[in-house]
């Protein structure tokens, strides 16, 4: 079953010291280990840190590299209530 986790509790973590957890589409993920990995550069996934990022994800990403990246990245979900 997959956690869930609050607005709070993804803002907790907003840089990479703290786990570097994201929301997209009410999925929590944790970059801290992506982040030297990711094509765009670290300074962006900093940027997005412990915030909602969807908006900026889908501007610049299809569903091929969610399929490809979210098994090894995803580690929840956001609680309905929480939402940003």
């Amino acid at each position: 079953m997959s956690k869930s986790f609050t607005a709070n509790e993804v803002k907790e973590h907003g840089s990479a010291e703290k786990g570097l957890y994201i929301i997209i589409d009410n999925g929590v993920y944790e970059l801290a280990g992506f982040v030297d990995e990711h094509p765009g550069g670290a300074k962006i996934l900093k940027r997005v840190g412990g915030k909602d990022a969807s908006k900026q994800f889908w501007k610049y990403h299809n569903e091929s590299v969610m399929k490809k990246y979210q098994s090894r990245l995803k580690i929840g979900e956001l609680k309905e209530e929480a939402k940003l």
